[in-house]
């Protein structure tokens, strides 16, 4: 395990890795913005075969854009991040993609589990991502390609609007 952007806090506690973010950290690239941010916290392992990654989010989420979720790098120009993503007030489904440009994809969640079940599936290029809705069935939410040999994949969070808050990832790694 290897820390991109290593958080001031962060511990294990069973089987659950918990981490406080730092105030204004993000993962973000250009589009609409004007900016690039490369500053939030990112734990990973790097793989070069197909693999699924299957985690359990929990968050105190209180400000605007703080997030929580799975990450798959390639390098600081190619990525994607998932999981939620607190806006307006609302927890949402979130996945950014970005090849040089960052997209953003939303789906509120207005009741949204205590944990969130999310998978990530690399198939050479293809990237699944998929969540429980509160069944035990997984539902696709996004399906998107990621080309590189190998490629660093793990768990990330950010706080870029707000002062950190504490997220906790099960099953990782």
């Amino acid at each position: 395990m290897q820390w991109l952007n290593e958080p001031t806090e962060w511990f294990y506690s069973g089987n659950r890795l918990i981490v406080k973010t730092s105030p204004k950290t993000d993962f973000w690239r250009t589009t609409h913005y004007g900016f690039i941010r490369d500053s939030g916290h990112f734990c990973f392992n790097v793989l070069s075969a197909d693999f699924v990654m299957e985690i359990g989010i929990r968050g105190n989420y209180t400000d605007l854009y703080d997030q929580a979720g799975i990450m798959l790098r390639v390098d600081e120009n190619h990525w994607i991040k998932t999981g939620i993503e607190f806006v307006d007030g609302v927890q949402n489904l979130s996945a950014v993609v970005t090849h040089e440009y960052s997209d953003w994809s939303i789906m509120p969640l207005p009741n949204p589990p205590e944990v969130l079940h999310l998978r990530v599936e690399r198939r050479q290029e293809a990237i699944q991502i998929a969540y429980q809705d509160g069944t035990s069935e997984y539902k696709l939410f996004r399906l998107t390609y990621l080309p590189g040999d190998t490629i660093q994949a793990g768990i990330m969070c950010a706080s870029p609007d707000g002062n950190g808050f504490e997220a906790s990832f099960e099953g990782f790694p």
